[in-house]
């Protein structure tokens, strides 16, 4: 199965972090349902020199581009417009 690394950089404007604070619950729920589903990997928030969260890397097992394409056009941070820009990397995923 391919394997991804996604790093989401957020918004910048004065509200970006509290679009982030009210979608989070969205976004934990459907990681949730990508876990229960076997494509949820591992996560971080990144953080700015304030400790406030400003992006996201996501680890992510996808049956292929199509089926990663179509949980973006899910995604509560990119429907709710926390994430400005996201890039994908096919990565392979070490297991220790």
């Amino acid at each position: 199965m391919p394997q991804y690394v996604i790093t989401a950089h957020d918004f910048k404007d004065k509200n970006a972090l509290k679009r982030r604070t009210e979608a989070r619950p969205d976004h934990l729920e459907k990681a949730k349902e990508l876990k229960d589903k076997g494509n949820f990997v591992k996560s971080a928030a990144l953080l700015d020199e304030n400790q406030n969260m400003n992006g996201s890397v996501m680890l992510m097992d996808f049956e292929s581009e199509e089926e990663l394409q179509q949980w973006l056009k899910s995604e509560p941070y990119i429907l709710q417009k926390v994430w400005d820009k996201v890039d994908i990397a096919e990565a392979k995923i070490a297991t220790l």
